[in-house]
C-alpha cells in the first residue's frame, strides 16, 4: 500500500486597522471564523494564529512577522480572510512569493501563487487611482474656493418645541448614517480603511454630510457610531 497523503500545515492571520475594532474583537472574530472554516474545508491543520492592530500600510508588524517566522519554520500555509489583511503592497506579497511563503486567502480559494500576485497588483492600482481621484476632487473645490475641512451647515432656528425637535433631528442623523454606509463599505473594499481615507472617499463620490457639508474624519466617525447604535 502507498503511504497516506501528509497533512499540510496552515499559520492564520488576522488585523484590522483601528483599536475601536481590536478591542471589540467584532472584526478579529470574523475573520478567525472564516479562516477556521477555510482551513477545514481545505483540510490544513491550522497550527498557530497571529493577529495585529495596525494599518497595512506597513509590514512591520509584531503579529505578522511572528506568523512569518512560524511558516518558515514548519512549511506552513499563511491563511488571511483577504489579501488586503497580509499586505496592501504588491511589491511586499511578491517578496513573500520569492520566499517561499505560501498565502492564501479565504475569499479566494482557488488563487494559485500567480492570480495572487495578479489580483494584489490590480488592488494596489485601484488604491492609487481612489487616492488621486481624491486629490484631483478636493484641488478642484479648492481651486473653485471651496472650503474644506469640516460641517458649515446652518442651524436651523429652535422650534418651540424644543425635545420634539432635538428628536427629529436625531432621526434624520440616523437615517443620513444608514444610507453612507453602502459607499463607506464600497471604500473599505477598495481598502480606504482610516476615517480620513473614507471621508475623502465620501468627498469624492459627491456624497454630503447630513448637514449638507464636507465629510471629516470626525463626521465619518460620528455617522459610524449613529448607524452602529440604531443598530444594535
Amino acid at each position: 500500500m502507498g503511504r497516506g497523503k501528509q497533512q499540510a500545515f496552515a499559520v492564520a492571520y488576522y488585523r484590522v486597522s483601528t483599536a475601536e475594532q481590536g478591542q471589540s474583537g467584532l472584526g478579529l472574530e470574523a475573520q478567525q471564523a472564516t479562516v477556521r472554516a477555510f482551513a477545514e474545508a481545505r483540510g490544513w491543520r491550522l497550527i498557530a494564529e497571529h493577529q495585529d492592530v495596525a494599518s497595512g500600510k506597513t509590514d512591520n508588524r509584531p503579529g505578522f512577522l511572528a506568523a512569518l517566522a512560524e511558516c518558515r519554520r514548519m512549511g506552513a500555509f499563511l491563511v488571511a480572510s483577504k489579501l488586503d489583511r497580509i499586505s496592501r503592497r504588491a511589491h511586499a506579497l511578491s517578496g513573500l512569493l520569492e520566499e517561499g511563503i505560501r498565502p492564501r486567502t479565504a475569499d479566494m480559494p482557488d488563487a494559485d501563487d500567480m492570480m495572487l500576485r495578479v489580483y494584489a497588483a490590480m488592488a494596489q492600482r485601484e488604491r492609487e487611482l481612489i487616492s488621486d481621484r481624491t486629490k484631483a476632487a478636493l484641488a478642484a473645490a479648492k481651486a473653485r474656493g471651496t472650503k474644506l475641512g469640516g460641517d458649515r451647515g446652518n442651524r436651523p432656528a429652535a422650534p418651540p418645541d424644543a425635545k420634539a425637535a432635538a428628536a427629529a433631528r436625531m432621526e434624520t442623523a440616523d437615517r443620513a448614517a444608514f444610507r453612507v454606509m453602502p459607499a463607506i463599505r464600497e471604500l473599505r473594499e477598495g481598502g480606504a480603511t482610516s476615517l480620513h481615507a473614507l471621508a475623502n472617499g465620501l468627498n469624492t463620490m459627491g456624497l454630503p454630510t447630513p448637514r449638507g457639508g464636507t465629510w471629516t474624519a470626525t463626521a465619518v466617525r460620528r455617522a459610524l457610531a449613529r448607524a452602529e447604535g440604531a443598530a444594535g
